[in-house]
């Protein structure tokens, strides 16, 4: 089993940068694609950010894109989202996800592991 932690999460106000990160412990594989999804209270589970399990491809969605970006350390099991310029409407509970395979996934049914969720709020 693998498990996934996220932290960095809080409140912030619109302008301002914050920067996820997830932490993966257990049964750890290198061939993981992960990623970071959001999601508000009555909608689906939202793609957000992607990496590729060597680091080499990224995708965002259009929503994020050249305000987010995703990276990762294999050596340290760790896959972060930097997050500037944000809007209320980035206001979500974000969530860390990886998945064994060596494309990269953008729906939340392809994903495997999941971590709990940490809330970001950006006020206005």
């Amino acid at each position: 089993q693998v498990q996934l932690v996220e932290s960095g999460g809080g409140s912030v106000q619109a302008g301002d940068s914050r920067r996820l990160s997830c932490l993966a412990s257990g049964r750890t594989f290198s061939t993981y694609a992960k990623a970071w999804f959001r999601q508000i209270p009555g909608k689906e589970r939202e793609f957000v950010a992607g990496i590729r399990w060597d680091g080499g491809s990224t995708q965002y969605a259009d929503s994020v894109k050249d305000r987010f970006f995703i990276s990762r350390d294999n050596a340290k099991n760790t896959v972060d989202l930097q997050m500037n310029d944000l809007r209320p409407e980035d206001t979500a509970v974000y969530y860390c996800a990886a998945t064994v395979t060596m494309s990269l996934p953008t729906g939340a049914k392809e994903y495997d592991y999941w971590g709990q969720g940490t809330q970001v709020t950006i006020s206005s």
